[in-house]
């Protein structure tokens, strides 16, 4: 089955009411079929991190939307492994110039480790890299 990587940005306008992002990220969605979404923990803190300061009803709904997608089959979250932060470390001192954030690092090499080319972003650090943003 085809993968595509999801990226904070894409959480965060699927999530978020009126999001500038949302429309762009659901024409996304709509073109990636019946792929499986892959996503990591660092993504999934990183959107909770984002939302931390929003009313306490909107994080309520965004814990309950981050719980039913652990739940979704059709969407693989990976865990946190010590050898991906290490991984990422050296990525990303590979990068100081680029101005990547530690996640975006260990969301490219999951992407490169299991071999997804496309991506649900708007973040143009992983064009760099050589994948195919798809908003």
């Amino acid at each position: 089955m085809k993968q595509t990587f999801a990226d904070t940005s894409y959480w965060v306008a699927y999530l978020k009411e009126n999001d500038q992002w949302t429309t762009a990220a659901e024409k996304a969605l709509g073109k990636i079929g019946s792929s499986e979404i892959v996503t990591t923990e660092s993504v999934l803190i990183e959107v909770l991190n984002y939302f931390s300061e929003y009313r306490p009803e909107i994080k309520k709904f965004v814990v309950a939307s981050i719980e039913a997608l652990l739940a979704d089959e059709n969407v693989l979250v990976l865990q946190h492994r010590h050898e991906d932060f290490l991984k990422a470390l050296q990525f990303y001192k590979s990068r100081l110039d680029k101005g990547y954030s530690l996640t975006d690092c260990i969301s490219m090499n999951a992407m490169r480790e299991f071999g997804i080319a496309e991506i649900l972003t708007n973040d143009t650090h992983f064009q760099r890299e050589g994948f195919t943003k798809l908003f």
